[in-house]
């Protein structure tokens, strides 16, 4: 046994060595490192700046950010009670950003190991599943904004079953007060603790007591959220404002979409979930569920059947949610459109690796060489992950620098010369995250709450463009969180690089309405042929070597 316990601390050793030459490019390279655009870039990172210098970190539920459309709730930033916030408030954006990756996935890896080794793989004979499935959940390529949202689940699952056994300490009471203030609750654990009380409620019903222990447990966590995301339940519950998510339509899809849907999602995974499981996970998942078949041990592995169906469910309600046959409900209960209640599957990220590693313990049970097999099926699954990391993955993409390519900005700011809260921009072909990162009062925005009036104000520059392009149309009207300048020939095209060779022909843009609402400035990644009809005049073409864009600066006449 002390050879087993001194093998085991060497594998997770190793693990932790994995982890940090993992992140290492981050730290290295930093602004010249590669990372996800989507949800990331694009948003979130910028949110973070532009929430830092604002001010308004700890302004109260009512007060705005004057740098974004004139005005955006502070509320739609998030908490000031979130540890990601002070990261980007005190450090660099790329440290913040390998220091949000660095603790997230150790404490994931902390979490899955400790989740397997007390409740769902227990034993020494088991050290190398416990180590490798626990790495292999720790390096999945999770949307870095969600924090521990999914990736903190299995720590939470630890902390509430051995409460739920009556083995609870004040270490599993810790765990249930640090991950609200590094995980969202819409992005993942209002899912869980709902899960959670299901959980509690089963286990009512079968008789097993009323454990009041435990439930006040999940109501203890709960109310930790509350009080972390005081902005959130204010604005969900108190503002009478309409809001940008009120014309927010899901349920579109008929009934063989949704089946496409299901086993697509069921294979691939989300972008804001992935776990890379359709290549080795799911075919170990199925081969051990043959042999429970065919040797009949419904009973003794009633667990990995459980999370096997678990996991296909979860896929459907997923798709299942945009099914159009919703409507009826939707219109009667608005709350089912602005809260999207098809993110129980991101409980699959958890559901999965757990459900993995009771799949190769199941095929080790068979044999020395399907015990060889099953090693084998785990290391290849880290090694899958590994040609995920962002630097490999998104290699094609602008590094960080190129992508919000500060010196060029600095220069459109020298050129414009004013201040910049004295005017107001808005870009075609970029993601306005990037003006908004370097300093510039934007009219355009990338957001999920912001208010309704603006959204419909807004329209009115874009309407002639919207008309000519169905996708942009619905996409814009049953949605709207991208508020952008869209145009009918570009689509949702936002990173149109400085080697394009494009123009843009017959724009349609309502420029009186641009102004009206204080726009002086069009920052366009490709020239506008018809510029001085819509009112525009090309101030100035700005490039730079260490930029992704061409910017044509065009001045409203």
């Amino acid at each position: 046994m002390f050879t087993d316990k001194k093998k085991e601390l060497r594998w997770i050793l190793f693990a932790l060595l994995i982890l940090t030459l993992y992140l290492s490019p981050l730290f290295i390279l930093q602004e010249n490192a590669h990372i996800r655009v989507h949800d990331n870039l694009d948003s979130n990172l910028a949110w973070y700046k532009v929430l830092a210098k604002s001010g308004q970190m700890f302004g109260d539920v009512d007060a705005v950010i004057p740098q974004i459309i004139n005005g955006v709730p502070r509320n739609a930033f998030g908490t000031e009670y979130s540890i990601i916030v002070w990261l980007y408030a005190l450090f660099p954006t790329m440290i913040a950003y390998g220091l949000s990756q660095a603790l997230t996935r150790v404490v994931a890896f902390i979490g899955m190991y400790l989740l397997l080794k007390k409740h769902f793989l227990p034993g020494e004979r088991w050290g190398f599943l416990q180590v490798g499935v626990s790495l292999a959940f720790a390096l999945t390529p999770f949307w870095p904004s969600g924090m521990l949202s999914t990736l903190g689940m299995p720590l939470a699952l630890w902390a509430f079953l051995n409460i739920r056994n009556g083995e609870g300490s004040k270490k599993d009471y810790v765990v249930l007060t640090l991950i609200p203030l590094y995980a969202s609750i819409v992005l993942g654990f209002f899912f869980f603790l709902s899960a959670m009380g299901i959980f509690w409620l089963t286990d009512v019903i079968r008789g097993k007591g009323w454990n009041l222990r435990f439930f006040l447990s999940i109501a203890y966590m709960t109310c930790i959220f509350m009080l972390v995301e005081y902005r959130l339940v204010n604005s969900f519950l108190f503002s009478t404002e309409p809001n940008s998510r009120d014309e927010y339509f899901h349920a579109t899809l008929p009934i063989w979409r949704v089946v496409r849907l299901t086993f697509k999602n069921y294979v691939l995974g989300h972008t804001h979930v992935m776990t890379v499981h359709g290549l080795f996970i799911l075919p170990v998942m199925f081969i051990a569920l043959y042999f429970v078949y065919s040797k009949k041990l419904w009973k003794q592995e009633k667990l990995f059947v459980f999370l096997f169906g678990l996991n296909f469910l979860l896929s459907l309600w997923y798709a299942f949610w945009f099914y159009k046959g919703w409507l009826p409900l939707t219109k009667r209960f608005h709350f089912m459109d602005t809260f999207n209640f098809a993110r129980y599957h991101f409980l699959r990220p958890m559901v999965i690796y757990a459900g993995f590693a009771l799949s190769l313990k199941i095929l080790s049970l068979q044999g020395r060489s399907w015990a060889n097999t099953a090693k084998w099926f785990a290391i290849a699954q880290i090694l899958l992950l590994c040609l995920f990391n962002d630097e490999i993955f998104y290699h094609k993409k602008p590094t960080v620098g190129e992508f919000y390519a500060e010196e060029l900005f600095t220069e459109i700011k020298e050129h414009i010369g004013d201040e910049q809260k004295n005017y107001r921009v808005a870009s075609i072909g970029i993601h306005p995250a990037i003006s908004q990162y370097n300093g510039f009062y934007t009219l355009d925005t990338y957001n999920n709450f912001y208010p309704l009036s603006y959204k419909h104000q807004f329209r009115k520059i874009i309407d002639a463009e919207l008309a000519k392009n169905k996708t942009i149309r619905k996409y814009f009207d049953q949605w709207g969180g991208r508020c952008y300048i869209y145009t009918g020939q570009l689509g949702k095209k936002y990173m149109i690089k400085k080697d394009s060779k494009r123009k843009l022909k017959n724009l349609q843009l309502n420029t009186t309405v641009f102004k009206e609402m204080g726009g002086k400035y069009i920052l366009s990644a490709l020239p506008i042929a018809n510029s001085e009809r819509i009112q525009l005049k090309l101030d100035k073409v700005f490039e730079s070597k260490n930029s992704a864009w061409k910017i044509y600066l065009y001045k409203t006449l």
